[in-house]
């Protein structure tokens, strides 16, 4: 093949610096958004944190893109010096590059003659002090509360290591996962001579801690511990106590409940007063101890009512003001050439760079926001009914956007309003046709069937099809496996399920 030469001429998407960070600041989170913006801050010198006053620390005002702006105090005028792009503005008494370098402060403003500081200890209150106070809040977990409460008690050494064994055998919901026999084998290498005996002994006073019905082996032994905590007295004790001892429970849960009053000879009024009974019993009961803390959402928006206009503005916690360190940036005027011009200039840049894609991050987020409560004002005034179909092209039409940006903003981006934090995707979804010719969004769908499903007659819970019926006959043409795919994904049980006698 011979070689040579040719020319063609083509097009081609080239994605700048600027634009690939303005794309990662877009999709990132409140948390990873706060993490970019210390990293930038730490690793740029000329990229500041603004004070919440409007002035910076000269007394000079910025504006949005973090540069100096013109004070009464100052008048400013360009310098010749500075490379092309790259003039900033300092004042007519700016010191020259052949000037030498003043100090911001002196000496004598933080030290006394005697060169002892102008602190004294005296000067502070120390009667408030709280040696507490950083302390970490630390949850005790069930493993810790319940060997608490066995240093509390005058055992043997040999019954604590028992009781310490069985305590590390109990799960986090409170039941004790391990046989007595692998517990009587762990200790078995100490102490030889224990036997099932001397462990069951221990085991009781175990049950007899709080939380009550900790350390039971199955459900029937949970709740009989937590039954035979209530005083004797208690109406239908008896025969609550009689359906977990003679292993009832299953034959309540698979609703047999001719089953049951045969068995113990009852009626349908004593076998409803024992389920009352049995209802108020805790079937997890060392779930509530060492429980996790809650994770937080940190809004991105807020949405408010004011005047009945809905009105969204930004979180101002998401995304501190930042600015252009003006002490680092006149330095150019003093060293037009060089290392240290040329490396203030790289940082200069890109700390506007970084403060624009911010600024515009948060007036595309502040756009979708707005659009999507414009859309869905059913929503905030009437619930999860009056959710309307939306899809993210429409956003992304009338907001002159591609629809991957608004999949960005959407995504892990929340909006706290006056019925709750939400993500901004939640307030997309799909549609189903209406009798009308009109749509009906699948959340409020899922609605209508959570409060019919609420306002059924428990001994007659109503079926899915009974339930598109109902739909049907409001205008929404549903069908009934639509229906069951709408239930589950709730979490709610089928009609057979969810029948009860009481």
């Amino acid at each position: 093949m011979k070689p040579g030469l040719e020319l063609r001429l083509g097009q081609s998407l080239a994605m700048t610096p600027q634009l690939q960070q303005s794309i990662r600041l877009l999709q990132l989170s409140t948390l990873e958004l706060s993490l970019e913006i210390q990293q930038a801050v730490d690793t740029n010198p000329l990229l500041e944190i603004a004070e919440t006053d409007e002035f910076g620390e000269s007394g000079e005002a910025f504006n949005e893109t973090g540069e100096a702006g013109s004070t009464p105090e100052a008048d400013f005028q360009e310098d010749p010096n500075a490379v092309a792009g790259e003039a900033l503005l300092a004042p007519n008494n700016e010191l020259t590059p052949d000037d030498p370098f003043t100090l911001d402060t002196q000496w004598e403003d933080y030290y006394e003659a005697d060169g002892s500081t102008s602190f004294s200890a005296s000067e502070q209150n120390f009667d408030d002090y709280d040696p507490y106070a950083t302390t970490s809040n630390g949850v005790e977990s069930l493993r810790d509360h319940l060997l608490s409460q066995i240093h509390l008690t005058h055992l043997t050494p040999r019954d604590t290591a028992v009781a310490t064994a069985i305590i590390e055998a109990i799960d986090p919901t409170g039941y004790l996962a391990d046989s007595l026999e692998d517990i009587q084998s762990m200790l078995s290498e100490e102490w030889p001579d224990i036997d099932l005996e001397e462990i069951g002994t221990i085991l009781h006073l175990v049950q007899s801690l709080d939380p009550v019905g900790v350390g039971a082996r199955d459900l029937n032994e949970s709740l009989s511990l937590q039954l035979r905590q209530k005083p004797v007295d208690t109406p239908y004790l008896d025969i609550a106590l009689q359906i977990c001892e003679r292993d009832l429970i299953e034959a309540i849960a698979q609703r047999e409940y001719t089953k049951v009053q045969r068995t113990l000879g009852i009626d349908q009024a004593a076998l409803e007063g024992a389920l009352l009974l049995l209802q108020g019993l805790n079937p997890r009961p060392g779930a509530d101890v060492g429980a996790e803390a809650a994770d937080y959402l940190i809004p991105d928006v807020m949405v408010t009512l004011r005047n009945n206009v809905w009105h969204v503005d930004l979180n101002p916690e998401i995304a501190p003001k930042l600015r252009v360190n003006q002490t680092y940036a006149r330095m150019i005027n003093r060293s037009s050439r060089g290392e240290d011009a040329s490396y203030i200039r790289s940082h200069l840049q890109e700390a506007r760079w970084f403060i624009k894609s911010l600024r515009s991050r948060n007036e595309t987020l502040l756009n979708v926001a707005r659009a999507i409560v414009a859309r869905q004002t059913a929503f905030f005034e009437q619930g999860e009914t009056g959710m309307k179909p939306l899809v993210l092209r429409e956003i992304a039409e009338e907001l002159s956007l591609h629809e991957s940006t608004v999949s960005r903003v959407t995504t892990q981006k929340y909006m706290l309003t006056p019925r709750g934090t939400f993500e901004f995707k939640y307030f997309f979804s799909s549609h189903v046709g209406t009798s009308d010719g009109g749509e009906c969004s699948a959340t409020a769908i899922r609605a209508m069937i959570k409060k019919l499903v609420s306002e059924e007659n428990p001994r007659k819970p109503l079926s899915d099809a009974k339930i598109a019926d109902m739909l049907i006959e409001q205008g929404i043409d549903v069908a009934r496996r639509t229906i069951a795919k709408y239930r589950e994904a709730m979490g709610i049980a089928s009609s057979t399920d969810r029948k009860r006698l009481i």
